[in-house]
């Protein structure tokens, strides 16, 4: 259901159905856990007037009526707050720490592995007037320019495949973080790999990956809300979206070597 006076903005691509932000995908997955729907806006990070009304200059945004929320997981803890007769994100107030730690962890673990793989898909997934600040403000991030950034893409992949290694081993026992059914700590991982899927070809994942599975139960979850949603992936046949932000046909050469979105 969508709530009333309930808005998202999200982080778009060139194309503004391209929406990739994995802290974008953290609040989405959370509002479809909750059951609800909000009125999804485009964004793009040189949008600053678009949201100043907020106070603040971050997506995700959540509008609720008179309230503003950003960041994904003050949104989160928005939700269970005041859709608490919904579906849990948690499971029970003990559980939010953990959650919290999850989600410190992706950010902090996973978010920089997977962008020294995928940064330049980014740059070209973006709309050219965010161009110059993506690459202004990632190379001041990392030091160097996002060329150099992904120039040993194999051994950056390789490290993030070592990064997994914890939830390699926990999913080796269980179908997700939070045991038998997703919730949010499944989703702040989960984002990440949404950033990827929409914005690059590079499967980050090999077959015999124990994360494989549950990335592919999350993406059936919601009656396919993730696995249906605009990507530069080619999954069941739907069309590649390309660097342009236009469809074009798939790309046979998923390659490692072919070609931080929070500001």
């Amino acid at each position: 259901m969508t709530a009333p006076g309930l808005t998202l903005f999200e982080l778009a691509g060139a194309n503004s159905e391209l929406r990739f932000s994995p802290h974008c995908w953290k609040t989405r997955m959370a509002l479809a856990h909750k059951g609800l729907e909000a009125d999804r806006v485009p964004w793009r990070f040189v949008d600053k007037a678009k949201i100043a009304f907020s106070g603040q200059s971050l997506v995700p945004l959540l509008v609720h009526g008179d309230e503003n929320i950003s960041d994904s997981w003050r949104i989160a803890l928005y939700l269970e707050k005041s859709f608490s007769a919904r579906p849990s994100l948690f499971g029970a107030s003990s559980a939010i720490p953990v959650a919290h730690f999850v989600n410190t962890w992706a950010d902090a673990t996973l978010l920089p592995a997977i962008a020294r793989v995928i940064l330049l898909d980014i740059y070209n997934c973006v709309d050219a007037g965010d161009r110059s600040y993506l690459r202004s403000s990632r190379e001041k991030y990392f030091g160097m320019s996002l060329e150099a950034v992904v120039a040993d893409q194999p051994a950056h992949l390789s490290a993030f495949r070592t990064a997994l290694q914890p939830l390699r081993r926990m999913l080796k026992k269980q179908d997700f973080i939070c045991g038998e059914v997703p919730a949010y700590a499944d989703y702040c991982v989960f984002g990440m790999f949404m950033w990827a899927r929409c914005c690059s070809t590079i499967e980050l994942l090999e077959d015999d990956d124990t994360v494989l599975p549950w990335r592919e139960r999350l993406l059936d979850s919601f009656g396919r809300l993730a696995r249906s949603a605009p990507s530069r992936q080619y999954p069941d046949g739907r069309p590649l979206m390309t660097e342009e932000g236009t469809v074009g046909a798939p790309n046979s050469a998923l390659s490692v070597t072919s070609g931080l979105d929070r500001n």
